[in-house]
């Protein structure tokens, strides 16, 4: 009984439990998550884009950026961004005469995680628009539609559901390398349960539950994603 009591009142919400610090770092993951999945897909859209462009050396630089990225793991490249990018950034505002600057740590989080998923995000689209039928662009196109028009009401409404279950793993994805901005200091739900540990020396217990809440996270982000594959999917032939 004891024990079970000592259990409540460390995940209590308010101090001196930590379940409340734990909830900040799960808001704190979801947060940067959806900011990096923002960036990306963004850089995903124009990368996919310019891959199909035909022009070369568009594909060519597209081509290196996917490669490198998808090469390199996750963490070298945030480390490297990170220290490297501040530190170039800092090197040119000297040259212009320009002090030092800060760089916030949450802002860094979101480019650097976007920058990562931009490349796999180039890939699901450019995969997604490559299996809309020949035939419904060409129709399109001898009907007069401008290249505007037919990406909105011919290619955005065919990629979405071809590219949702690539969308639905880069969304977990980027849930848990957001771990991995801990490493610059950036407190997130991972860093929110060594910190408590470490303070507690419980830590099996609060590694549990930050393992909770992201499987809390994956289960509810799962559910979001079924049902949005069944809204743009409807009116279309299962596959069996």
């Amino acid at each position: 009984m004891n024990s079970s009591t000592s259990i409540f009142e460390l995940l209590a919400v308010s101090p001196p439990g930590w379940g409340g610090v734990l909830l900040t770092g799960a808001l704190a993951t979801l947060f940067i998550s959806f900011g990096a999945y923002l960036v990306g897909m963004v850089l995903g859209l124009f990368g996919a884009l310019g891959k199909l462009s035909g022009i070369q050396t568009v594909r060519f630089a597209l081509d290196s950026y996917t490669t490198v990225v998808r090469a390199v793991p996750e963490l070298v490249l945030i480390v490297a961004l990170y220290y490297a990018g501040t530190n170039g950034l800092n090197r040119v505002l000297s040259w212009a005469g320009i002090g030092p600057i800060e760089v916030n740590g949450l802002v860094v989080a979101i480019a650097v995680l976007g920058f990562v998923q931009g490349a796999y995000m180039t890939e699901v689209l450019r995969g997604a628009i490559v299996s809309i039928p020949v035939g419904q662009l060409e129709a399109a196109k001898a009907f007069g539609m401008r290249p505007a028009l037919r990406f909105r009401r011919i290619i955005l409404p065919s990629l979405i559901p071809n590219a949702l279950p690539g969308f639905a793993n880069l969304w977990l994805s980027v849930i848990k390398d957001s771990a991995l901005i801990a490493v610059v200091g950036y407190q997130e739900l991972a860093l929110a349960a060594r910190v408590a540990a470490s303070n507690t020396k419980q830590y099996m217990l609060f590694f549990l539950a930050a393992a909770a809440l992201y499987l809390a996270i994956t289960i509810i982000s799962n559910l979001l994603f079924t049902a949005l594959e069944a809204h743009f999917r409807r009116g279309q032939r299962p596959i069996h």
